[in-house]
């Protein structure tokens, strides 16, 4: 039986709001935290938050009481990742090993832990940096694995006295059992994320659908959802997700658990993004229902009341398209309020900051056009706060772009523009940016905005790279 190993840390590239810049976690652990662990005969399991949807659930505590080793990354302070850790050092005297990239000292309550450093130089690990991080790392894992006797958790170490419990074999075994499963399913998941992207490159319709096949046969093997499962439930619908399966995704959810979906609001979130993605009107309309409800039980939040917003603007643009003029007015007077309520509940959250000013450059009136001009400062502060311009994220810089033109800006505009250019990103990310800017050049009323400072930068953003 090899010890297991618990990597709590993000996934995927995240920004961090202190220094402003973006972090490719996933470059981390591939790099470094995966080497280390890959030093000794044991097994890793990676997993977070975000991959169980949020939720506090069984396999969360399983892999915080009973991994013999667990290695925590708190380099952006989360509250999920502090209460896990204080959870961990609660119930077992060892061996936890906290690590992170610190430009200072590390939190206050955290000052007995002796972390394991490492440095990013603008969010990016060096070669040099991640070698030494792998020799930091793996020294401290041989010595947990060497030394029983050891307490890292500060509060065994500050109370000699406490008793740690031990559980008995079978739970511990089965544990394992489970972990090993949940880790598999996401290998063969990834595989298919893998084959549905090189599908839909290829426009191989039949690699796509078996892609969609296997993550289906996952689903299958599961069985009636529990405790236990509900990890491994929820990254099957994210797959359908990301295969683009939506019916898939809304057949799952009308089958699952009351009580899973009552606890996991991102997964009803997600339920009805998939109801909205089918542009069925008694499915939007079963979205709506399900996002008000959200709303009604939790309040406005940006993510949930972005997603009524959605579900409001696709049917403002679809009934445009039509020549449906009064029921596009009273679509486009829903989803404006849906995302101005999401921005209000936090202006630090862009996204429904962005969409609030592009719909209400698209209402043109007099109100609209007095709001726009405070709302367009208030987004502009919210992605600065980010990185803004001096970012390596494409859609945070196109987004100060498109603020600079409905601010009609041109200083702005050329600036965020000299930006792209220098950005790598994929010829669909500058072509989505220039398609939103030509939505406003068509549909917002005539001395709104800059007309020419619009072509300008839609024809720049279209030149071949």
């Amino acid at each position: 039986m090899r010890p297991l190993v618990f990597v709590a840390m993000p996934f995927g590239r995240k920004l961090d709001p202190l220094r402003r810049y973006e972090i490719d976690f996933d470059d981390v652990y591939r790099r470094a935290i995966l080497p280390a662990i890959g030093r000794f005969d044991v097994d890793a399991v990676r997993a977070d938050e975000e991959r169980g949807g949020g939720i506090v659930h069984l396999p969360m505590y399983e892999r915080l009481l009973l991994a013999e080793i667990a290695v925590v990354d708190i380099t952006i302070a989360n509250p999920n990742v502090y209460y896990e850790l204080g959870i961990r050092h609660a119930a077992r005297p060892r061996s936890t090993i906290v690590v992170g990239s610190f430009d200072g000292p590390i939190p206050f309550d955290l000052a007995l832990v002796r972390a394991v450093p490492y440095t990013l130089v603008d969010g990016q690990l060096s070669d040099a940096a991640a070698t030494a991080f792998v020799e930091a790392l793996a020294l401290k894992i041989g010595h947990a694995l060497e030394d029983l006797d050891a307490r890292d958790s500060p509060l065994f170490q500050l109370l000699p006295a406490l008793v740690a419990h031990t559980l008995p074999h079978d739970v511990t075994e089965s544990f394992r059992d489970r972990a090993r499963d949940i880790d598999a399913i996401r290998l063969r998941l990834d595989d298919a994320r893998g084959l549905f992207r090189e599908g839909k490159a290829s426009k191989d319709s039949a690699a796509m659908e078996r892609s969609r096949d296997a993550v289906r046969a996952d689903e299958r093997a599961l069985g009636a959802i529990s405790q236990a499962t509900a990890e491994s439930f929820f990254d099957v619908f994210l797959a359908f997700r990301d295969l683009e399966a939506y019916d898939d995704m809304i057949r799952a959810a009308d089958a699952a658990p009351a009580w899973l979906l009552a606890s996991m609001p991102v997964l009803r979130e997600q339920f009805a993004l998939a109801l909205n993605r089918t542009k069925v009107p008694e499915n939007r309309r079963r979205a709506t229902q399900v996002l008000e409800k959200l709303i009604a039980e939790r309040g406005d939040n940006p993510e949930t009341s972005s997603l009524l917003g959605r579900v409001w603007k696709d049917q403002y643009v679809e009934a445009l398209a039509a020549g449906e003029a009064s029921r596009a007015r009273t679509f486009l007077a829903r989803a404006t309020d849906a995302y101005r309520r999401g921005f209000h509940a936090d202006p630090r959250d862009f996204y429904p900051g962005i969409n609030l000013a592009t719909l209400l450059a698209l209402c043109g009136d007099e109100d609209a056009v007095a709001e726009l001009r405070q709302v367009g400062p208030a987004v502009t502060f919210a992605v600065a706060r980010l990185g803004g311009l001096g970012s390596k994220d494409y859609w945070l810089v196109a987004t100060m772009l498109e603020l600079a033109v409905l601010a009609s800006d041109e200083s702005a505009s050329r600036k965020a523009l000299a930006r792209i250019s220098t950005l790598r990103c994929e010829p669909w990310m500058r072509e989505s940016t220039a398609n939103n800017l030509s939505m406003l050049r068509r549909d917002v009323p005539a001395g709104v905005l800059d007309a020419d400072l619009i072509d300008a930068a839609i024809t720049e953003l279209r030149e071949p790279v």
